[in-house]
């Protein structure tokens, strides 16, 4: 079962601030502004909307990208134990 889900990705390529973070807190996927983050949530940031830029290409990204991304944000979560 998978952690991350593509809806969570997308909610965060959508975020027109690039401090807009995905973090996963108690099971939950959340897509929160920095300001919603606290200091015991920070260390649950998988990544932020600014660290994105990289994986998809022009302004509307394809299935197989938000695939890809969701795959790859997912292998995150696990390896730092959430």
């Amino acid at each position: 079962m998978a952690l991350i889900d593509r809806e969570c990705v997308l909610r965060l390529l959508e975020s027109p601030d690039p401090d807009t973070a995905l973090v996963f807190v108690r099971g939950d996927c959340l897509i929160l502004r920095d300001e919603e983050i606290d200091d015991d949530h920070r260390p649950l940031i998988i990544v932020r909307r600014r660290d994105l830029a990289g994986f998809v290409s022009g302004d509307t990204v394809t299935d197989r990208e938000l695939d890809t991304l969701t795959d790859r944000l997912d292998n995150i979560a696990r390896d730092i134990g959430v």
